[in-house]
């Protein structure tokens, strides 16, 4: 709750630099999609993520939530009636193939299996919220700019977790918080929560959906790698090899053809970027 407190005004910030851009005034139906995004995107996925880490390590919470990019391609056959080609099943068998090698050795190392399947479903969870959050913002990117989406996207999301946090705990806690966590909480709003959502807009701006997506299949790595050197999680050969399936997998289900690719740019963004969130 902490870090979206700081982080509202900075998302306001990015309201006021989107500003003179030449987008339409909202609608009410613009303002509900908003408040659904804002829902799916960084208040459900974030809130499911964070119940999964109290039963998983960081690496294999990763290694699930990675997965979201096929998510997106299973909803796109659903909704549109794509028929996926060989190519992308194979892709998504690949991901889920690493996915199992990684979580099975959690389950039979840990000697907690229930409580890493548990961990596990709430981590899907959020890969699933935030599919539905990426494929809503097709249509919301082409009417009001990146910039300005993550702006009332993230402004709406803040205003959740704020409602959230004072219907559901005590606020004369926040009274007795030390010092420190406010600044913890005020650089994780900063350089985890805004900045990385404000370098994701300018990315697409300025690289398009396709480069971004191809920079962003680095998350992985470096999340299994800062826990390691940060929390002292330890890295098994099983999550290693988990992780090179899981991103070759990912890396299949870029558009191969340039038709594809704009069609869509000028629609649903590509499932192919990792989440940058948080």
């Amino acid at each position: 709750m902490r870090t979206l407190g700081f982080a509202l005004p900075l998302f306001l910030w990015l309201l006021w630099l989107s500003r003179g851009a030449g987008e339409g005034r909202l609608s009410l139906a613009d303002g509900a999609r908003i408040l659904l995004l804002g829902m799916f995107g960084y208040y459900l996925s974030s809130l499911f993520d964070f119940y999964g880490l109290e039963y998983i390590s960081a690496g294999l919470e990763r290694l699930i939530l990675f997965t979201y990019p096929t998510l997106i391609l299973l909803f796109q056959v659903v909704i549109f009636r794509e028929r996926p080609s060989r190519r992308t099943l194979l892709a998504m068998g690949v991901c889920y193939m690493g996915l199992g090698v990684a979580l099975l050795h959690d389950i039979s190392t840990a000697g907690m299996g229930g409580q890493v399947i548990l961990g596990a479903a709430w981590v899907f969870a959020s890969a699933v919220t935030y599919a539905l959050y990426y494929l809503g913002t097709g249509v919301m990117l082409k009417r009001l700019g990146s910039m300005r989406l993550a702006g009332l996207a993230g402004s709406a999301s803040a205003l959740m977790v704020l409602v959230h946090y004072g219907a559901s705990t005590d606020m004369a806690q926040l009274l007795v918080v030390p010092r420190p966590v406010w600044l913890y909480a005020a650089l994780m709003a900063l350089f985890s929560t805004v900045l990385p959502i404000y370098w994701m807009a300018l990315a697409i701006q300025r690289m398009g959906p396709t480069h971004t997506a191809a920079v962003g299949n680095l998350g992985p790595v470096l999340t299994i790698l800062a826990s390691w050197a940060l929390l002292n999680e330890a890295i098994s050969l099983y999550q290693l090899a988990g992780l090179a399936l899981v991103l070759v997998g990912v890396s299949q289900l870029k558009p191969a053809a340039p038709s594809q690719a704009n069609a869509v740019d000028g629609g649903v963004p590509e499932a192919g970027s990792a989440p940058g969130r948080r």
